[in-house]
């Protein structure tokens, strides 16, 4: 049930991060994964704790995407990359620029450029809230002074659980930085191949 239900909601375990998360999980309770069933063996001078463990691996596999935003948006990145690699989309990953500030900025890809297009700075945004899309803008306004001139930042916007706000768009676009909907995510392909 457990398994099957993170799988209606959209969360599968076809990475190996998420296969190890869920391993980890299994095997600090003494749970086995068999097919999509969770199993315990047990003795009945031990059901009780077996069946409590049984319920607490449950509780932990679900937490893990309930209550573990941090881990949900390093999985978001995850399913990112995947997708640039399965359109064989060049990039280099987990980029840090020294701003004009002095300041260090995190991003997660750089497509380099080509004769079609400038360099493309992606940062993924798993949960595009005002302070996430601001931290983006403050983070590309300052790298951009030091990167090439024709430069150009994309925040890919996940809006898979929650509609992208307007107020965002027009933020990031302000900044000159393309928002990409997850959603939409097939559009922009060929931008970014090129």
């Amino acid at each position: 049930y457990t398994i099957r239900d993170l799988e209606m909601s959209g969360m599968e375990f076809n990475t190996e991060r998420r296969k190890n998360e869920l391993k980890a999980i299994l095997n600090g309770f003494g749970v086995n994964l068999r097919g999509d069933s969770l199993e315990v063996e047990a003795r009945p001078d031990n059901f009780a704790q077996k069946k409590h463990n049984l319920l607490q691996a449950m509780l932990a596999i679900n937490d893990l995407f309930v209550l573990a935003p941090p881990k949900v948006s390093s999985f978001f990145k995850e399913d990112v990359e995947k997708f640039l690699l399965l359109h064989d989309i060049r990039f280099t990953k987990d980029i840090n620029f020294i701003g004009k500030s002095g300041f260090n900025h995190h991003f997660d890809f750089v497509i380099p450029p080509s004769k079609k297009e400038p360099e493309r700075v992606l940062r993924t945004i798993n949960n595009p809230t005002k302070n996430n899309v601001s931290a983006m803008i403050f983070s590309w306004d300052d790298a951009r002074k030091v990167r090439s001139e024709n430069a150009v930042a994309i925040a890919v916007l996940n809006d898979q659980d929650k509609e992208i706000s307007p107020d965002t768009v027009h933020a990031l676009n302000a900044y000159e930085i393309e928002p990409i909907a997850w959603s939409k995510r097939d559009k922009y392909i060929d931008k970014l191949a090129a």
